[in-house]
């Protein structure tokens, strides 16, 4: 199977085989390979698996996803590839059985996943937000945001900025990721939300 070691400074940190459909990178402990530096944002990757091919791709990250010295948005992996993250440097190593075989890799949609975000109260009540991308981020910035993730087959939820606590059917939701179920009724920075499986 694929997998990623990921380096610092010449020393390798970790090796991971590429497994799930979608593995995330980022600083927040949420993601499937956390690096853990202030150069990495929080949510700052994801790497797609399809069949025996990986693409990689930047979730509009602060400095950038590099491959070969490039800034990328969306690149399909070749064996040997190191992606630089930050201080990290994530060497892709492909599936022995699949070397050589030249395959196009394209990352897959959301078609998998489906949900959206409806906004209940405030000035923007009625308001339909399609969760179409891996990471979506709701509130209101500089006051309190939190992040809506597909992982797993799931949406998740997590908050990551203020002080004015995400709630889930009235319970407090700390910084631990949440799942999300069809339904529940989210309440950030004073406006309300219904999470709904589309």
């Amino acid at each position: 199977m694929p997998k990623i070691t990921v380096m610092m400074d010449g020393a390798i940190l970790n090796q991971i085989d590429l497994t799930k459909e979608s593995t995330t990178l980022g600083r927040r402990p949420c993601n499937d390979i956390v690096l853990d530096h202030l150069t990495v944002s929080g949510e700052h990757a994801v790497l797609h698996l399809l069949g025996s091919g990986v693409s990689v791709q930047d979730l509009d990250s602060t400095n950038g996803t590099y491959l070969g010295g490039k800034a990328i948005k969306n690149e399909d992996l070749q064996h040997g590839d190191v992606l630089e993250i930050g201080k990290y440097r994530l060497k892709f190593e492909a599936d022995p059985a699949s070397e050589g075989t030249g395959a196009p890799v394209t990352a897959p949609g959301a078609a998998a996943l489906s949900g959206l975000i409806k906004v209940l109260s405030g000035p923007a009540a009625g308001r339909e937000m399609s969760l179409a991308k891996v990471v979506t981020t709701i509130g209101k910035p500089g006051i309190s945001v939190a992040a809506i993730t597909q992982r797993h087959n799931s949406f998740f939820v997590h908050q990551v900025q203020g002080s004015d606590r995400l709630t889930i059917n009235g319970e407090n939701v700390g910084e631990n990721p949440c799942v999300l179920q069809h339904g529940d009724r989210i309440v950030l920075a004073g406006t309300e939300m219904q999470f709904l499986n589309a």
